[in-house]
């Protein structure tokens, strides 16, 4: 039934989440509210394709959007200027080296427009499953300074982007760039995200059906997967793209 949604204890089962189809029409893919942030409880939404967005003074918000947003790691659209700028503008990228200093970037009105939903809260959920193995962040660095980067969380062969900033032009895309090679690597499937927004559909993301989002992710979200740091000292230092 529609029209209504489940309100959750912190005491209820970490899993204790309605079917997502019983999300509603408008707004968009809302299922939930309430419960925590725990780890537990987060990994347990990420693996039914549902997860947390609210703002400052609401409670938990719990969603599952209709379609849904994702890209292909092997399918990121990589424009001439882009390759240009991996290439030639100094930019270096890491990943998991300052886990904290990305979410906070994320989460700063002045680096990111639109991202204070990313409250002192949140922020610390998911520092807590970054020391847990199961978030990453990628960076890009020119000169010394972070200048952009993206995180998220993966389960299995799934990776469910969260946000990402950037205060040089093209620092942002050259971290999903960076981002979708190691997913490669890793025999990823997908990255979830999320929502549609011009930028990310010029990037080469895609608009799926919910029902089809969850039967990939039924797929490949438990599949073959150890948490734990991502971070390569081997690679830290190369410029990005080589």
């Amino acid at each position: 039934m529609r029209g209504s949604i489940v309100w959750l204890s912190e005491h209820d089962s970490p899993d204790a989440f309605p079917p997502v189809d019983r999300a509603l029409l408008e707004p968009d893919g809302l299922l939930a509210a309430g419960g925590d942030l725990s780890p537990i409880r987060l990994l347990a939404a990420y693996r039914k394709g549902i997860f947390p967005w609210y703002s400052r003074g609401q409670p938990i918000l719990w969603w599952c959007p209709d379609p849904r947003a994702v890209l292909m790691p092997d399918q990121l659209k990589v424009s001439r200027s882009l390759l240009k700028s991996s290439r030639n503008r100094g930019f270096v990228t890491r990943i998991d080296t300052v886990f904290r200093d990305v979410v906070r970037a994320c989460g700063s009105s002045e680096l990111r427009p639109g991202g204070t939903w990313l409250s002192p809260e949140m922020r610390a959920a998911y520092i807590k499953l970054h020391k847990l193995g199961f978030a990453h962040s990628v960076e890009t660095w020119l000169d010394g300074r972070l200048v952009g980067g993206l995180y998220g969380v993966a389960l299995g062969r799934m990776f469910f982007g969260e946000s990402m900033f950037s205060t040089e032009r093209d620092a942002s895309k050259v971290a999903l760039k960076r981002l979708c090679e190691e997913l490669l690597a890793r025999g990823f499937h997908m990255i979830d995200c999320q929502m549609s927004t011009p930028h990310l559909m010029s990037l080469g993301a895609q608009m799926i059906p919910r029902m089809q989002f969850t039967e990939v992710l039924g797929d490949h979200v438990n599949g073959p997967f150890e948490p734990g740091s991502w971070y390569d000292g081997g690679n830290e230092a190369l410029p990005a793209g080589v």
